[in-house]
């Protein structure tokens, strides 16, 4: 009874004492963030373009949206041929999308341009290309969860050139990457495991083409972001610059990516 008794004043103690304390997180970094990720998928129809240009500003840990930047200029213009693709931003929530459909072409440079807010940020991309997958198919394997769903990915890689994949699992922030140094030229399998996932629920894997500067960016880019949601920019525990460049001044960077990618989609059923 005594032990109790002790125990019971411990926890009466502890209990009495908790306070809700508020921390005051230094912020004083804000940045321009600029997301411009461009797929060309490819079908056996005509290929499609899905993409838009999304400007945001960094905000400090805890807030829960970052603020969007409006009233910019944006633009890619076609470095061939001059051709220039405006964007706009209709609804007023920072996504600017273009008002004419233009389908990149390989071996081309394509520049965008984001004027905001007194300053001049640009990069410069080409369409990657990438290869179909050849077939996905559930597996059975079980490696820390028997609920655990196993898919298994095949595709083919073309020898003779450097090919780097960032592939999308769906669901949000589900990505990997993976490069050609052990499997140039040859046909590659690897498994994917999806938790928590309903039997008869659909999935969506793309393949997606980026080259070495990308695929570096985006493997520091899903080590910090941990793979947990919130979006990639939220709040890394350090700056993961991409290939935007504030023109008018180099010291006030942005953050994001400018990518034109070939992208392939398999669909498949999880049972």
């Amino acid at each position: 009874m005594k032990k109790f008794i002790v125990l019971f004043l411990v926890i009466l103690s502890i209990t009495a004492c908790e306070e809700v304390v508020d921390i005051d997180v230094p912020f004083d970094d804000e940045r321009l963030v600029i997301d411009a990720a461009f797929k060309l998928i490819m079908s056996e129809n005509e290929p499609t373009v899905r993409g838009e240009v999304r400007l945001l500003k960094t905000a400090p840990f805890f807030d829960d949206e970052l603020p969007p930047v409006l009233d910019a200029d944006v633009f890619i213009t076609d470095l061939t041929t001059g051709q220039i693709i405006e964007f706009t931003d209709a609804n007023n929530d920072g996504v600017y999308s273009a008002q004419t459909e233009e389908i990149f072409q390989l071996n081309t440079t394509y520049e965008l341009t984001v004027i905001a807010e007194g300053n001049t940020y640009k990069a410069s991309t080409q369409l990657v290309p990438t290869v179909p997958i050849d077939t996905i198919e559930l597996g059975d394997t079980v490696i820390f969860d028997e609920d655990d769903k196993e898919v298994k990915i095949t595709f083919t890689d073309i020898g003779a050139r450097e090919d780097y994949y960032l592939f999308d699992f769906g669901f949000d922030n589900l990505l990997g990457t993976t490069e050609d140094r052990f499997y140039d030229g040859q046909e590659f399998t690897f498994s994917y495991f999806y938790e928590d996932l309903n039997e008869g629920t659909p999935v969506t894997i793309s393949i997606i083409g980026v080259d070495k500067q990308h695929y570096d960016f985006l493997n520091l880019l899903i080590e910090q972001s941990g793979q947990d949601g919130g979006g990639p920019f939220e709040a890394p525990p350090a700056t993961v610059r991409g290939n935007i460049i504030n023109t008018t001044n180099t010291d006030d960077f942005a953050l994001g990516y400018f990518s034109i990618s070939e992208t392939y989609e398999f669909s498949i059923v999880v049972e």
